[in-house]
C-alpha cells in the first residue's frame, strides 16, 4: 500500500492546481479512512522535489514586481482573490511537504493527522477561492503572481521547528491579521460568494496556526527547550523582514501564540 510520505510527494509532483487539490483531499480521505478502520497508512518515506510542481500560469513575478491594484475595482478584487488563490495553493504544497520531508522525524501520529487535515481544508479553500474567480469572468492564472510563496520552504527544510515556527506561525498567522479587512471589501460589494468562502478560510486558518503552535511547543517540551526565545531565534534566522502590525490579538491568542511571542519582532510603528 502507497505510504503517507508517497502520496505527499505525488501531490507535490502534480502541476494542474484542480488537480493537484482533487489529489489532495483524496489522499486525505483515504489517511481519514484507514485511521477511522484502525489500519492506519504507514508514514514510510519519500523524497519531496526541492520545488513543486506548477502549472505553466501564473507567471511568477519577484514581489516588487506584481502590479498593485485597488480593491474598491472589480479589476482589484479580482487580483485580490488571485493572490488569495495563490496563497492557498502554496499552502497546500507546504503541508504536504512538511508530511514527507520530515516523516522520519519520530512523531505521534496526531501530528500527521493535524497537516494531512490541514492540507485538505487548504484544498478546499483553493477550490473555494477558484469558483468565485471563475464567477467573476477570470481564473486561476489569469495574473502574474508572488514568486516568493516557496522561499520558506526552502530555508527551513532540514529544520522543523524552524518550519513551524515560520509557516503556519508567522505567514499563516498573517492570514488572521488581514483577512477580516478582505471579508470587508466583499461585503461592501455586495459579493456573498466571496464573503462565504473567505470566512470559512478565516475560521479554519485558526485550526492551522494552532496546529503550528501546539506541535512546535511539543518539540520544545521534547528538547526541553525554552519556546518563546526559540521562536525569536528561528523568526530571526529564516523569516526575512519584520512582523508588521496590527495583530489579530484575539484570535493569535485562539491559536495558542501570546503577544510576547510576536510583538518583539514587529517593525516599530511609523510616525
Amino acid at each position: 500500500m502507497t505510504s503517507l510520505a508517497e502520496r505527499a510527494v505525488e501531490v507535490l509532483s502534480t502541476a494542474d492546481g484542480r488537480e493537484k487539490t482533487e489529489l489532495s483531499r483524496a489522499h486525505a480521505a483515504a489517511w481519514r479512512a484507514a485511521r477511522e478502520a484502525g489500519e492506519p497508512l504507514e508514514i514510510g518515506s519519500a523524497a519531496p522535489p526541492d520545488a513543486p510542481a506548477r502549472p505553466a500560469r501564473p507567471e511568477l513575478l519577484s514581489p516588487r514586481d506584481v502590479p498593485r491594484r485597488r480593491p474598491g475595482s472589480p479589476e482589484g478584487r479580482i487580483a485580490l482573490l488571485h493572490a488569495v488563490a495563490h496563497i492557498e495553493l502554496n499552502a497546500v504544497d507546504l503541508h504536504w511537504d512538511l508530511v514527507a520531508r520530515f516523516a522520519g522525524t519520530p512523531m505521534p501520529p496526531g501530528f500527521h493527522d493535524d497537516w494531512v487535515k490541514a492540507a485538505d481544508e487548504e484544498s478546499k479553500h483553493f477550490n473555494l477561492v477558484c469558483d468565485c474567480l471563475e464567477a467573476m469572468g477570470s481564473h486561476y492564472g489569469a495574473l502574474p503572481a508572488h514568486a516568493g510563496m516557496w522561499r520558506a520552504a526552502e530555508d527551513t527544510a532540514a529544520d522543523l521547528m524552524g518550519r513551524l515556527a515560520v509557516v503556519p506561525m508567522v505567514l499563516e498567522a498573517r492570514g488572521l491579521d488581514v483577512t477580516p479587512g478582505m471579508i470587508e471589501v466583499f461585503r461592501k460589494a455586495g459579493d456573498l460568494g466571496a464573503v462565504a468562502a473567505l470566512e470559512t478560510i478565516y475560521a479554519e486558518e485558526v485550526g492551522h496556526v494552532a496546529y503550528g503552535s501546539k506541535w512546535f511547543h511539543f518539540l520544545c517540551g521534547r528538547e526541553n527547550r525554552d519556546p518563546r526565545p526559540l521562536f525569536h531565534a528561528l523568526v530571526r534566522k529564516y523569516f526575512h523582514g519584520p512582523l508588521k502590525p496590527p495583530f489579530n490579538d484575539e484570535k493569535r491568542a485562539e491559536a495558542g501564540i501570546p503577544p510576547d511571542f510576536y510583538w518583539p519582532l514587529a517593525e516599530a510603528p511609523a510616525g
